[in-house]
């Protein structure tokens, strides 16, 4: 039986919590635009029946704006079928195309009468600086500049003035070739430099706005390929700039931003120890043989502890749930040279042969937390 005509009968069978489960399951293996209207429509039909919802966590609904200077239609029902695997009931809705500065100054708009909790500015750097875009002089490109600047920054100010929803701004990305190409970088107001400093402006803006944030939209494009990201065809014969391909990690920055912005943190993250912090078993292979160094096959390792240590550094409480002896497993964590992460990093540890699930709720019940809400992954093993 395919996951599919699995969800549909659970949901048949009224067993709304594991169809959820289902759901999250699918959307985390496949996710696409295919997908995204079976899933979005479930969800829809869990949520809408008052006796299935009974039975689910709340579900927190969120109104999302999405004001754009370029076609985003088919990012909506990605952008919804996500925001249901990550338990957000997301109402979104679109401005006037390519009227996004007018949205935000409006007092009277449609955005306005929607009350957005979220806003999100996806505008491009040929719509809003077309001379920078398609540069010819730098004096032209420089003025370009200094107008979209300030177009962002009164219609931002303007809507922050009278409303308290989040406001996320895309900042500007560089064309595939730069119009000078070589000689860019040999002009003091080159295209590239220009690009930088506007985004250096946008910045600013961000931090001296309370709840305003910038969207990396540059360097998104950047590390999928400026190539790869844009689709001319497209882009000309409707005014849709993403390639296919692309429309996801477009929706997944977004969601990147909305995790925290609603409250959904993950606020522990649980790891085993044998072939996660360091390779091999402790208890097999001693501290002389589990490998945990500078050169790989180690530095995989190193490299999943240095990612637990930013986490660790923004606030996110690290745990261990790890079928060991006790006194191996310390003497690792301890003394290995190799070892970036101490036992001081961990806010609790369960390290004994009894079930990982046991540990869980040990752990859970230590920080306080509850479970109905987590989200189990294992790690890839190198």
């Amino acid at each position: 039986m395919n996951l599919r005509q699995q969800i549909d009968e659970l949901i048949a069978a009224a067993q709304a919590p594991a169809a959820v489960s289902c759901l999250r399951q699918l959307w985390a293996a496949e996710p696409s635009s295919t997908l995204a209207g079976f899933v979005v429509s479930r969800f829809e039909k869990l949520l809408g029946d008052p006796a299935l919802a009974a039975s689910l966590p709340a579900f927190l609904p969120h109104r999302i704006a999405i004001l754009r200077s370029f076609t985003v239609e088919p990012l909506v029902p990605l952008l919804r079928a996500a925001g249901f695997a990550a338990g957000l009931r997301l109402e979104i809705r679109l401005g006037e195309f390519n009227a996004w500065r007018q949205e935000l100054l409006n007092p009277a708009g449609t955005i306005q009468d929607f009350d957005p909790d979220t806003v999100i500015a996806a505008v491009q750097t040929r719509d809003a600086a077309p001379a920078l875009w398609s540069y010819s002089s730098a004096e032209e490109a420089r003025d370009a500049a200094d107008q979209a600047f300030g177009a962002v920054e009164s219609a931002v100010s303007a809507f922050r003035g009278r409303s308290s929803a989040n406001v996320i701004v895309h900042n500007f990305e560089q064309p595939v070739h730069l119009s000078q190409g070589l000689f860019d970088s040999r002009q003091s107001g080159g295209q590239a430099a220009l690009i930088h400093e506007l985004n250096q402006r946008l910045g600013a803006l961000a931090r001296a706005q309370r709840g305003v944030y910038v969207l990396d939209y540059e360097g998104l494009v950047a590390r999928h390929g400026r190539t790869a990201w844009h689709d001319e065809r497209k882009w000309l014969t409707v005014r849709q700039p993403i390639a296919a391909p692309c429309l996801l990690a477009m929706v997944r920055e977004w969601m990147r931003f909305l995790h925290p912005l609603t409250g959904k943190l993950a606020k522990v993250c649980v790891v085993d120890l044998d072939n996660t912090l360091w390779g091999g078993v402790i208890g097999e292979d001693g501290m002389s043989g589990i490998k945990l160094s500078a050169e790989y096959p180690g530095a995989a390792y190193q490299e999943l502890q240095r990612a637990l240590l930013d986490l660790y550094n923004r606030g996110i409480l690290l745990a261990i749930a790890s079928k060991n002896n006790p006194a191996d497993a310390m003497e690792a964590l301890e003394q290995h040279p190799g070892m970036l992460l101490k036992p001081s990093h961990f806010a609790a540890m369960q390290i004994h042969w009894g079930p990982d699930s046991e540990s869980l709720r040990a752990i859970a019940a230590e920080l306080n937390l509850g479970i109905d809400t987590w989200h189990c992954k294992r790690a890839l093993r190198s």
